[in-house]
């Protein structure tokens, strides 16, 4: 079995150990805090992670993890763990079913694995270097999207974006056929899915997206910041990802005005 193999052996046992959890928590009242950022913060997202990061370190010793509630720890291991126990906590404390655990692995800064784990709708994303991405178990394809103005376009929400980044924002979102927001990062699982073209992100951690990178690009699309730059642990916090390429083109240049 190759490294990534079993690692994503490892990963998914890890999906499987938060997922029953957290859909058993999501229908209870449940308090939450208010970090510095002004995010909401609960128990269950402390657990999770700390559940994960305890299984990586009994597997993988050397490995290096961040994680949201966690932080960081030998980041510059050549294997990186990128942990967001629960993206989407505002739809988790709110009772709506979009939110989820992303898991991403690194290697030497480069997403090579990425699970996207739905516990509430009982669905999981897994992508990794050298296979075809699947959703609960089956290879999933992106669709064709010749043309922007036929583009469905994801965000997590209009208010990401500020300055410079909300006009760069504005004019994809004209250039598309519509705009949906509030699905976090089940919308990046669409797009492996066939089922929507773009999400355009700003303001993100690399725990919000490296998961995707894998799981879009398995299934024949392409995830870059807002230059089409490579995503990893560097970043200004903007992703464009995309199931057609030339559409990731022609968004490119639209954002670049």
């Amino acid at each position: 079995m190759s490294d990534i193999e079993r690692f994503v052996a490892l990963a998914e046992t890890m999906a499987d150990a938060v997922r029953p959890r957290l859909a058993a928590r999501f229908r209870d009242d449940i308090a939450f805090d208010i970090k510095d950022d002004s995010s909401p913060v609960t128990i269950a997202d402390r657990e999770a992670e700390h559940t994960i990061r305890t299984m990586i370190a009994a597997a993988c010793p050397d490995h290096g993890v961040l994680g949201e509630e966690e932080g960081g720890d030998r980041l510059g291991a050549t294997w990186v763990w990128v942990i967001d126990p629960i993206d989407g906590t505002k739809s988790f404390v709110s009772g709506k079913p979009l939110f989820g655990t992303l898991i991403a692995l690194l290697r030497e800064g480069r997403p090579v694995l990425g699970i996207i784990e739905m516990p509430a709708l009982a669905e999981r994303f897994v992508g990794a270097e050298g296979r075809a991405t699947t959703w609960n178990g089956q290879p999933v394809r992106v669709r064709p999207c010749p043309q922007l103005a036929r583009g469905w376009l994801y965000a997590t929400s209009p208010q990401m974006f500020a300055g410079a980044n909300a006009a760069a924002f504005e004019r994809l979102r004209a250039a598309c056929y519509t705009a949906v927001y509030g699905a976090d990062l089940y919308a990046y699982g669409l797009i492996a899915r066939g089922r929507v073209d773009l999400v355009c992100e700003g303001s993100l951690k690399p725990y919000d997206y490296c998961a995707a990178v894998p799981i879009i690009e398995g299934a024949g699309g392409i995830a870059t910041d807002w230059q089409g730059r490579p995503l990893g642990l560097d970043g200004d916090g903007r992703v464009l990802a995309a199931g057609d390429r030339s559409a990731h083109a022609a968004a490119l240049a639209v954002l670049a005005g």
